[in-house]
């Protein structure tokens, strides 16, 4: 089948190769002069593993390629999957549909009569149905497919989902979507078939329980801190019951990117143009626990600064959100070092993917080639994303090198003991 892709971001680059690795010939389209050059070489623009593999496989035998031309891809394909990027507001909490607009306004002008337009971009709810007599009246079916992936299982996610949502005005209007799932579909994957309002909602309302999830364990983490108790054992225990379950239950620095803090936000504005505002109230409070976490963790390396971090030397061990990620989209880790930079202590910051994102975004912070280097002559290390090498870490050779063996775990990943053994003062969220 040919299929185009529009918006060739995190988003689109996985899905176009991924639609590729299921055999269908793939288009990929961006305004992006630059990406768009990169990805015609077979490289990604981004970090996520394994997608350069599957890239530059397709890429090279043909079936994956890319232009700038939205006609060209109009003309060459009759399924056209758009993922473009849903922002917040500049000044609002609001999702800016800017990007989306211009893209499905761009197709319409060039759609041939009978094709499928499939909207993958997380969007408020209504902005399918509206979409939709855009679509229709170029003579078109569209079919909202929400978008369920995790960055550093993008690839893995994409090609083997665990479940598939369609959101449709009738049920033979998927029937070309399906026909090009169907090497997915069949080995049982869940298939969920809806209208476009649910299919809207199944996105926003996933993020927003695991947000709120996240949130609900970093709040424990704060009343741990007050009474002594350790939150990951509290974790442990109330994971142990099947009604809860252990996932997401990792108190720490909380969480960030480009989906979980601009979805719920997105989905409050939302809820109040709506009326119903009330309904997700909670979520104001899961994002101000969420901020508060990176402020408690600004105050403990004061505290282990003995009051004050001005003329201190801070070793910061990350910058991308999250693991196998080079994505600083509010990264909790850049904000923490920030602030603290802001404070007067001198930070440097060292990540093994996120280095040049978080270079062009937050150009104050000093950065450094190696972990070791972060660290040499610091006051105190703080550990703030949850890297594997990081984890690996001796204490023993990393005492050689800072000014204080003072660590702060923002992850609640590296373990204690094997920490306090080699002569660290170490502290966590959450935990005594």
């Amino acid at each position: 089948m040919r299929i185009s892709v529009i918006g060739t971001g995190y988003l689109g680059a996985t899905h176009a190769a991924a639609m590729a690795e299921l055999g269908h010939e793939v288009i990929g389209v961006d305004v992006d002069d630059a990406k768009i050059n990169r990805l015609r070489l077979g490289q990604v623009p981004f970090f996520e593993p394994g997608l350069p593999e599957l890239l530059s496989k397709h890429v090279a035998t043909g079936a994956l390629r890319f232009t700038t031309s939205i006609g060209t891809a109009a003309e060459f394909a009759d399924l056209h999957f758009v993922c473009v990027g849903t922002p917040q507001k500049k000044t609002e909490i609001g999702a800016d549909l800017g990007y989306v607009d211009a893209a499905f306004a761009a197709l319409a002008a060039v759609l041939r009569p009978g094709a499928t337009v499939v909207g993958k971009s997380t969007v408020p709810v209504g902005t399918a149905a509206r979409l939709a007599t855009e679509v229709t009246a170029a003579g078109g079916d569209l079919v909202w497919n929400p978008e369920f992936l995790r960055e550093g299982f993008a690839v893995e996610d994409t090609l083997h989902p665990d479940r598939v949502v369609l959101g449709v005005p009738r049920p033979d209007a998927a029937d070309r979507l399906l026909e090009a799932y169907a090497p997915i579909l069949t080995t049982g994957i869940p298939l969920v078939v809806t209208d476009y309002a649910t299919a809207e909602l199944v996105k926003v309302a996933a993020n927003s329980f695991l947000a709120t999830k996240i949130s609900f364990i970093n709040a424990m983490a704060e009343v741990c801190e007050v009474t002594g108790a350790d939150v990951t054992q509290l974790a442990t225990a109330i994971g142990h019951d099947a009604r809860i379950g252990h996932r997401f239950l990792h108190a720490g620095l909380g969480f960030g990117g480009g989906c979980l803090p601009k979805d719920i936000r997105a989905f409050m504005a939302r809820a109040g143009e709506l009326g119903v505002d009330q309904a997700v109230a909670f979520l104001k409070s899961v994002d101000e626990i969420n901020l508060r976490r990176r402020a408690r963790m600004v105050d403990m390396a004061r505290e282990m600064c003995d009051g004050s971090l001005a003329g201190r030397r801070i070793g910061v061990l990350g910058a991308a959100f999250k693991p196998n990620s080079d994505d600083i989209r509010d990264s909790p880790a850049l904000d923490v070092a920030s602030t603290i930079q802001r404070s007067g202590a001198a930070v440097r910051v060292y990540d093994p993917e996120a280095m040049v994102n978080a270079k062009d975004t937050h150009p104050a912070l000093a950065y450094t080639p190696s972990a070791i280097e972060a660290c040499r002559d610091a006051d105190v290390v703080l550990h703030l994303t949850e890297w594997a090498e990081f984890n690996e870490l001796d204490p023993e050779h990393l005492a050689d090198v800072v000014h204080d063996t003072k660590l702060l775990d923002g992850r609640n990943a590296l373990d204690p003991h094997r920490w306090r053994a080699a002569g660290w003062t170490f502290r966590a969220l959450g935990r005594p």
